[in-house]
């Protein structure tokens, strides 16, 4: 088992996701409920996994008013959720309101800015009228989520480098990772997961890799392996 490996549960129901995660037990201690998944199910999903003895990163990119927010965090701490995403772009007032919930509830989730998704480009950026290239869209972001109390990341494994030597104490957790020779499906900026962390990740987020294989278990384990050629100790 690498604490450093988040398995995406990006199912529609808790059976196949809690039968997924007991399937892995022993490999994986991390999963990640997104809003496929918590849509279908709720917070039952959160705390059963957590009563299931696994740690649960809960990405729901939470983007609302600074009130909204802050109810969400407390909320999160309340079902045992141990990392939340909020979005960066949502912008100081609302991710100082995330942060100071989370300072205020026993528990709380630790806090992740996502700055820029790892399924958009410069091309994507420009559409929403964002001119910038998504390296420094990403440091700005993360600037900003910095600056009101924010101290984790959600980027694609080609800024890692940069976030790294910016914040060198952060935690940066890299979804978009396919092992060498996969499909990159709806991914633009993948790295694989020995690149990844390298390049300084704290976590690596995989979904389909592992969930839609034939043998999730097997590609469990050959991802590991294949984490371990990194050189950079858990």
């Amino acid at each position: 088992m690498d604490p450093r490996l988040i398995v995406a549960l990006d199912t529609p129901s808790a059976d196949s996701a809690l039968a997924l995660a007991d399937q892995l037990r022993g490999l994986v201690r991390w999963f990640k409920v997104g809003l496929e998944l918590y849509t279908a199910e709720g917070p039952s999903i959160v705390r059963e996994l957590r009563r299931r003895g696994f740690s649960v990163f809960l990405d729901l990119k939470v983007h609302d008013i600074p009130n909204t927010v802050a109810g969400a965090v407390r909320s999160a701490a309340s079902i045992g959720a141990e990392l939340l995403t909020v979005h960066a772009a949502g912008g100081p007032a609302m991710l100082e309101a995330a942060a100071e919930a989370a300072a205020s509830v026993p528990h709380s989730p630790q806090l992740l800015a996502v700055t820029v998704l790892t399924s958009m480009d410069q091309l994507q950026l420009a559409v929403i009228g964002i001119d910038q290239s998504p390296e420094n869209q990403v440091l700005r972001l993360a600037d900003t989520a910095s600056a009101s109390g924010i101290n984790g990341f959600v980027a694609s494994a080609e800024e890692v480098s940069a976030l790294r030597n910016r914040f060198p104490a952060a935690t940066l957790v890299i979804p978009g990772i396919r092992p060498a020779g996969s499909d990159l499906a709806d991914q633009k900026r993948v790295a694989t997961p020995a690149a990844a962390l390298a390049a300084g990740a704290s976590y690596l987020v995989i979904g389909r890799p592992i969930t839609q294989a034939r043998n999730p278990a097997a590609a469990t384990q050959s991802i590991l392996d294949e984490m371990q050629q990194a050189a950079v100790p858990a």
